[in-house]
């Protein structure tokens, strides 16, 4: 992989992450739980480096930037009516 940009943590709470798994779906399947949880700039694909196991991706967060973790509507439980039917 190419070396980290000073740009990229330049701040406290910016972080690069690199990961490396067995396959895409991994890597990318991390990468996403990532972004679930704060403002991420995600890798389209991964890379394979010649000679060494399992695939590579970089990916950029920024922690000063949760996303909502608040369930939506869809997630929540109705709720209970006192009256009955």
């Amino acid at each position: 992989m190419d070396p980290i940009n000073e740009v990229h943590v330049s701040e406290p709470g910016l972080v690069v992450v690199d990961v490396a798994a067995a396959d895409d779906a991994t890597a990318l399947t991390f990468q996403q739980l990532l972004a679930d949880r704060w403002a991420t700039a995600t890798a389209e694909y991964t890379t394979r480096d010649a000679g060494e196991p399992g695939v590579r991706l970089r990916c950029y967060l920024d922690l000063r930037q949760p996303t909502d973790l608040a369930p939506t509507p869809a997630d929540a439980a109705p709720e209970a009516s006192a009256a009955g039917p």
